[in-house]
């Protein structure tokens, strides 16, 4: 099956993709398309219009703010990988890049691309919100600030107003004396995880998050973090409070996610 027949335009800049999408759900952005694209040879989406921002040249790279770094939304899972943009954290996210699919989608996917598709199991919504990071937002000329633990709402769901762009993705700068672990059980090499959870304790700032993740609706955050990272609170009774619909093998494989991103993080691995 291919696409409905629909019009192709470029966007300059965030603010001008923006105001192109104020005509509402006939008219959607497209950066490396990669969950776009079989959405439209599907037709399960039928746009009149598509905005490429490949080309928005404020979405294109990263800017060090000092206590952060902004990536673009259309930088690419590769920019990441390969180290084209900083690393906010010690190799962690470039670590993360390289577990993505395939090289083959990663030269093409965006991370604004990835957060705005909102699939439960993907690592950018997972790894971004245990990381504590926020999206940006233009639309109309105006711009809002969005923490990510609050932008998905439910599967494939954000908050994303029409006519709203994400702009950029902040992520909080982590030192060597933080400590970060991620782990995802994936059938295959490429596929989307069926559980995953991350660890991050950072002196540094006073922080610690624990996310559960790939439980099929927004990702869920430890209410009392440290008391799992002190062993007050087990592996399983901690899944449990975070999601609390798994049973069976879901929360056992879940469990299993979070023992290994612990142990990853307390090895000091990535």
């Amino acid at each position: 099956m291919k696409p409905v027949a629909f019009d192709f335009s470029f966007a300059a800049d965030a603010s001008a993709a923006a105001a192109m999408l104020t005509s509402g759900a006939a008219t959607k952005p497209i950066a490396g398309g990669q969950s776009l694209g079989p959405m439209l040879n599907l037709r399960l989406a039928r746009p009149q219009m598509l905005i490429d921002l490949s080309r928005a040249v404020d979405m294109r790279g990263a800017s060090d703010e000092g206590e952060a770094i902004v990536y673009g939304g259309a930088v690419t899972h590769a920019e990441i990988e390969d180290g084209a943009v900083p690393d906010a954290t010690p190799g962690w996210l470039s670590a993360v890049a390289r577990h993505i699919a395939y090289r083959a989608v990663r030269n093409r996917g965006t991370l604004g691309g990835s957060l705005a598709h909102a699939d439960p199991a993907a690592d950018w919504v997972n790894v971004l919100t245990a990381l504590g990071a926020d999206v940006i937002l233009v639309a109309n000329g105006a711009k809002r600030i969005v923490p990510l633990e609050t932008f998905f709402i439910g599967p494939l769901a954000t908050v994303l107003a029409v006519g709203e762009v994400i702009a950029g993705v902040r992520v909080r700068k982590r030192t060597a004396t933080a400590r970060w672990g991620y782990w995802k059980f994936c059938i295959k090499a490429g596929d989307f995880a069926k559980a995953s959870a991350a660890v991050l304790i950072d002196p540094d700032r006073g922080e610690t998050r624990v996310l559960i993740g790939a439980i099929e609706r927004p990702p869920a955050l430890l209410a009392d973090p440290a008391a799992f990272v002190e062993g007050r609170l087990s592996a399983a009774e901690a899944v449990r409070q975070a999601a609390p619909q798994l049973d069976g093998p879901a929360h056992t494989l879940h469990v299993t996610a979070l023992r290994r991103a612990f142990a990853i993080a307390m090895e000091g691995g990535r």
